[in-house]
């Protein structure tokens, strides 16, 4: 068995996959109205459990939904050299393990020399294990994307053994969904509830196949809604829970007491490889607006407005003299974008899009990402301290976005009036370039960066160094406001003096 793990912070979070064989396939927002086609969205009120009324047993909701509830095995072929590893070769290692590690000797097979490894790649096959949802009673499935990412085969086997052979539909790593397909009809489905609904200290039930243990289920609650940051996915909205979540359950689902989908199990956080209590799962009003477009379009299309979003932290609202973690900054417009074209300028804050307050960079990313192209928003905006509203008509996203690291500069600059850093005229003529960052300092807490260019301290533009010292200068005690251009953006950052 081997998990698929990567760190943030010291943490790890692991796919909830369970991998056989020589490997694992393992890998890694949109729009759309509900569509009719889909299982339908539970209308009923979130049910309020009086003292004394809990359910002793949650059987028949589990006997209706675990039907739905299927098991994705996935194989892949790559090609390995037979040298690839420098024990191939090695007797003593070839008797342990097989000749078919490192080629036989003293004859031909499949064109090799006597006496030597065959330079020629051999197939391999990588075989991973998951779970996955029927949302639909023609053979839709939901799953995860890494649970079939790069898979040559899937296979899909139900409650009642029957097996299938699924064809992909269409994926989505950005939010790590996937749509498979099976030729049947009149299949049980799981109804998919609003996940907008769920609250916090809800009972949920997961189901899927941890380590390969089929029609398994466990009990929780939703610990958090809307996590974000994690760095599981491009776009993410996780609800949390605590029911237990293992390899295996990736792409199972998680459904309300009434039998309804109100995420896809994806990940959890475990510093040892194992649950701790804290997985998480994709919302299902994400889920479908994902399957929607894969099915409709072929792919997940995603509004666009063409800027780059900060979260305000508290130096940086004092900077600004605005209100501490209300809204959004925007550090950078894309010339030409939607965002341009409305007049939004680098330094405005978003409060609300469509009457709905923004608090994060993530929720406006997320939601601007699932309104279709073409569709006017309203955004409340501040302004050199004035409120307006801006229309704004989206775009599509285009498919690559993002810029590189800028390169740290050679050689040496001058101490400067930031603490702790160094700067040099820019070699693009507009502002200065950092040198040298000191370890610890303000500065470096913020997250300046050796190689960045500062453009503007405190709004006002800077040329040269000696602007640059003047205007730092000139900083009365607080936070002190830096445009630093990075690459091929900009953003704020804040410093503390």
């Amino acid at each position: 068995m081997k998990f698929e793990t990567f760190w943030k912070e010291s943490r790890i979070f692991v796919y909830c996959l369970v991998a056989a064989g020589v490997g694992a396939v393992i890998g890694s927002g949109g729009w759309a109205e509900h569509s009719p086609a889909l299982a339908p969205v539970a209308a009923s009120a979130p049910s309020v459990v009086a003292p004394g009324s809990i359910e002793t047993s949650f059987a028949p909701v589990v006997e209706k939904a675990l039907p739905a509830v299927v098991n994705i095995s996935s194989s892949k072929a790559t090609k390995v050299s037979a040298q690839s590893s420098p024990f191939q070769m090695d007797p003593l290692f070839r008797q342990f393990f097989g000749e078919e590690f490192g080629g036989r000797e003293g004859g031909r097979e499949g064109g090799r020399e006597p006496g030597r490894g065959s330079s020629t790649p051999r197939k391999q096959y990588e075989h991973s294990l998951g779970s996955g949802v029927v949302v639909r009673s023609d053979g839709y499935i939901l799953t995860n994307n890494h649970v079939i990412d790069g898979a040559d085969d899937i296979t899909v086997t139900f409650d009642n053994k029957r097996e299938m052979k699924a064809k992909l539909v269409g994926t989505d790593a950005k939010t790590d969904v996937a749509v498979l397909k099976v030729d049947a009809t009149n299949l049980p489905t799981i109804a998919l509830a609003d996940s907008a609904q769920a609250r916090v200290g809800d009972l949920v039930l997961a189901m899927g196949s941890p380590f390969g243990l089929k029609q398994t289920v466990t009990m929780g609650i939703i610990s958090a809604r809307g996590r974000t940051g994690l760095g599981i996915e491009d776009y993410e909205d996780f609800i949390q829970t605590d029911a237990s979540i293992n390899p295996g359950n990736s792409g199972g689902a998680l459904l309300n007491t009434r039998g309804e989908l109100v995420g896809i199990n994806t990940a959890i956080l475990a510093n040892n490889g194992g649950n701790q209590g804290v997985g998480f799962a994709v919302p299902s009003n994400l889920a479908r607006s994902v399957m929607t477009q894969v099915m409709e379009h072929g792919k997940v299309v995603r509004g666009y407005l063409g800027l780059l979003p900060q979260d305000i932290t508290p130096a940086m609202a004092q900077a600004l003299h605005a209100k501490q973690n209300e809204g959004v900054l925007i550090g950078d417009v894309t010339a030409g974008a939607p965002a341009a074209q409305a007049g939004l300028q680098r330094g405005d804050v978003i409060l609300d899009l469509n009457g709905q307050k923004v608090d994060d960079s993530n929720q406006l990313r997320m939601r601007v990402s699932m309104t279709p192209p073409g569709t006017t928003v309203q955004l409340r905006v501040l302004h050199d301290g004035s409120e307006k509203t801006v229309a704004v008509k989206l775009a599509e996203m285009p498919g690559n976005l993002g810029g590189s690291e800028a390169k740290s500069s050679e050689g040496g600059g001058a101490a400067s009036s930031l603490e702790g850093v160094s700067v040099e005229a820019s070699r693009g003529g507009r502002g200065v370039t950092v040198t040298e960052v000191e370890q610890g300092s303000p500065a470096s807490v913020a997250g300046l960066r050796e190689g960045d260019t500062i453009l503007e301290v405190n709004r006002a533009s800077v040329s040269s160094v000696a602007d640059f010292d003047r205007a730092m200068r000139n900083v009365s005690n607080g936070a002190t406001l830096l445009l630093v251009k990075r690459g091929d953006n900009t953003f704020y950052i804040a410093v503390q003096k």
